[in-house]
């Protein structure tokens, strides 16, 4: 499979991914640590994707949305950005119901 597929058949099949230099439970860079501190918060699963085991998906993810850096959150098969718009949709109240809607609908399909 063609790694952009690959990428194509995680951001679709979960309600939430983040692509991210780690773990959620060891971050490997403040970005992906901030931005998974986030998505915790939220109180809804998550998928993620370690770019730092995962070459092909480190030097071809920036190709799939046109967006340069790391960390990569999608929700509802839809980049939402990195880890600053992340925090401030956090912290302004509107990451949560986000997730929640995507996970919803995820769960229906």
């Amino acid at each position: 499979m063609d790694v952009l597929d690959r990428i194509r058949e995680q951001v679709t099949s979960n309600a939430v991914v983040i692509y991210m230099k780690g773990t959620p439970d060891a971050p490997q860079c403040g970005f992906s640590a901030r931005a998974v501190e986030a998505l915790k918060k939220c109180e809804f699963p998550f998928a993620f994707v370690n770019v730092l085991a995962d070459l092909q998906i480190m030097n071809n993810l920036p190709r799939y949305a046109d967006w340069p850096t790391f960390p990569q959150i999608y929700v509802g098969g839809e980049l939402i950005g990195g880890c600053d718009i992340t925090v401030e949709m956090f912290e302004s109240g509107d990451l949560k119901p986000m997730i929640a809607a995507a996970t919803q609908k995820n769960t229906a399909a």
